[in-house]
């Protein structure tokens, strides 16, 4: 099967499994008020200058926000770059417009559907400054590798997608996943390692601490960032 038809075929990579949790109340409230705000249509071509009103400034993408917590906290931090936030879940998009409209954050828009979807349809190529992927799901048993995200055709289609400068940044607290993962991007032509070559980088100051990162470093995990630039 070409890269193509990975990427395109019924087969092909998805960014989520299907499961959606429980949605609370005040989720379900927030989908139905705050959607129109807050959510993009992934079937239209991305226009940063009529989604935020401004144009020309750092845009960065997160893929799998979860809860929405840390894409926040990172945007409330720095309201001088604008954020995009990917997430199929639907009590997570919930959770973070509520979030949103509580703190007044404005410099954020979702994406409620596929990050592969998204990235071909909507997004173009050498328009993002940076791509946040923190913590995906690592599969942990064998036989589940296959549906691991972070395989030679999605860093292609992430290449493409950021200018050159922009920065491709991961985190995992599963070591065979990192060592994997750092063997995609150091095969990726496109991506250079900002570490020292086949070395991780220290947590940037900037990324929060996950609820995901949390409970690895409970368990006793190490936790191991990524963090490649566009050449």
């Amino acid at each position: 099967m070409s890269d193509s038809e990975r990427l395109s075929g019924e087969r092909r990579i998805r960014s989520y499994s299907r499961r959606q949790g429980r949605i609370t109340t005040a989720q379900r409230e927030a989908l139905q008020t705050l959607w129109k705000d807050y959510c993009l249509d992934p079937d239209r071509p991305f226009d940063a200058a009529a989604v935020f009103s401004r144009s020309d400034i750092p845009l960065i993408l997160e893929i799998g926000f979860g809860n929405g917590n840390t894409l926040l906290e990172m945007a409330a931090a720095d309201p001088e770059k604008d954020y995009l936030g990917i997430e199929v879940h639907r009590p997570g998009v919930g959770h973070l417009m509520r979030l949103l409209a509580h703190h007044g954050v404005t410099n954020v828009r979702i994406y409620c559907a596929d990050a592969v979807d998204v990235l071909k349809r909507c997004l173009p190529d050498e328009n993002l400054d940076g791509v946040n992927l923190f913590f995906p799901d690592p599969w942990p048993k064998k036989r589940h590798h296959k549906r691991r995200l972070v395989t030679p055709e999605f860093i292609d289609l992430i290449a493409k997608k950021l200018k050159v400068g922009g920065r491709f940044h991961t985190a995992t607290d599963w070591e065979d996943y990192a060592q994997s993962m750092a063997s995609v991007l150091e095969a990726n032509r496109h991506l250079r390692n900002t570490a020292p070559s086949g070395s991780f980088a220290k947590r940037p100051g900037q990324r929060p601490l996950t609820k995901f990162e949390r409970r690895g470093l409970r368990l006793g995990h190490r936790v191991r960032d990524l963090v490649y630039q566009r050449i």
